[in-house]
């Protein structure tokens, strides 16, 4: 079936299928919006973390590491930091404030990593059966057609069978990008969530190691 006469099918497809794929464009236009933008979001993300580590391996003066982060602006490991290295003016910080303060962080940067996901979840899981109930209409105006001319040859109800059918197609295209891409995402966005409790621990640590259970003291000292 050539691309003109889906476009003549969709033209002459009734008003209630019209509605049906308006729908199912609006799902698919922000999906792959979505799709696009997480990939760049990520994996900005992921080369600054990468070399946020480098620089958090390599040197132990928090002061210079901190005024070498100033660029750095989307790694949660960097908000992490910037969160612990900003207790340096407060006196009397034990452990388990710290360990709140960063589980704050955590929150906040861990729905900014989920952030949009939800949309896809809910694309991949509504737009089959939004397509469904398209298919449905579709093949309730082919029996109306036999019914109004009394044949049931190919020429009457091909026409409504085909208009059904674009529903589930679009409903499917619409449906399969995003179950692929928020899967996708959402693996690595776990990814970048224990990559970053795994930091947060090793701030406590370090915290610890600096200045035992209570700070007293200025980081970078």
């Amino acid at each position: 079936m050539g691309g003109d006469t889906i476009l003549k099918l969709i033209l002459q497809a009734g008003f209630v299928v019209k509605i049906v794929l308006l729908i199912l464009l609006f799902f698919s236009i922000f999906s792959w919006a979505i799709i696009f933008y997480k990939f760049r979001f990520l994996s900005k993300i992921e080369r600054e973390s990468n070399e946020f580590q480098r620089a958090f391996r390599t040197t132990k003066d928090w002061n210079k590491l901190y005024q070498s982060t100033k660029r750095l602006t989307l790694s949660p490991l960097v908000n992490l930091f910037r969160t612990v290295y900003s207790m340096e003016s407060t006196e009397d910080i034990d452990r388990e404030e710290v360990k709140r303060s960063l589980k704050r962080v955590e929150s906040l940067e861990a729905a900014r990593l989920e952030r949009y996901l939800t949309f896809l979840a809910t694309t991949g899981s509504t737009t089959p059966f939004i397509g469904l109930f398209g298919t449905v209409w579709g093949i309730m105006n082919a029996f109306r057609g036999i019914g109004r001319i009394g044949s049931a040859s190919l020429a009457v109800v091909a026409p409504g069978i085909a208009e059904a059918l674009i529903a589930t197609a679009a409903g499917l295209a619409a449906a399969i990008p995003a179950v692929v891409a928020y899967n996708y995402y959402l693996s690595r966005t776990r990814r970048n969530i224990i990559l970053m409790e795994d930091f947060s621990q090793e701030l406590i640590d370090d915290f610890v190691r600096k200045y035992g259970e209570t700070k007293t003291g200025s980081f970078g000292n």
